[in-house]
């Protein structure tokens, strides 16, 4: 009785971990098609920075934080809703390789002022949006 019991917990675990792969992979999808949407939509051409991979990276800091801060409120921390939203959505919208790569190539075109620029601005934007986000949803 005790193998049958433990056999149908472990299947219950299994289903419960598959739920939240799929709600990854879903909202990960979404957040990448965003990503490369916002990557293609190119108002800042002729600029040195890399704006569209900072506009998908502190759009994706405040949704983060907006959805962490409704989470925390309503205690959903581990929600489905919270587990497509920030760890898919946000996670496939923003993109921290793209960002060290564009970073990479200011520094051997030698446009250290960009480098410097775009780096600090990324990590202040980025770090205020998730708290501004947190802060609106509170």
């Amino acid at each position: 009785f005790h193998l049958i019991c433990y056999i149908i917990s472990c299947i219950k675990k299994i289903q419960c971990i598959v739920k939240q792969l799929l709600l990854v992979f879903i909202g990960g999808g979404l957040g990448s098609i965003f990503r490369y949407l916002i990557s293609n939509f190119s108002i800042f051409s002729n600029s040195k920075l890399p704006f569209n991979t900072f506009i998908s990276n502190i759009g994706g800091c405040l949704i983060v934080g907006l959805i962490i801060g409704w989470a925390i409120k309503n205690n959903q921390m581990n929600s489905p809703q919270t587990i497509l939203l920030a760890t898919g959505f946000c996670g496939g919208l923003t993109t921290f390789s793209t960002f060290a790569y564009e970073n990479s190539e200011l520094m051997k075109s030698g446009d250290i002022s960009s480098f410097l620029i775009y780096t600090f601005i990324s990590i202040i934007f980025g770090i205020a949006a998730v708290f501004i986000g947190i802060q609106i949803a509170k």
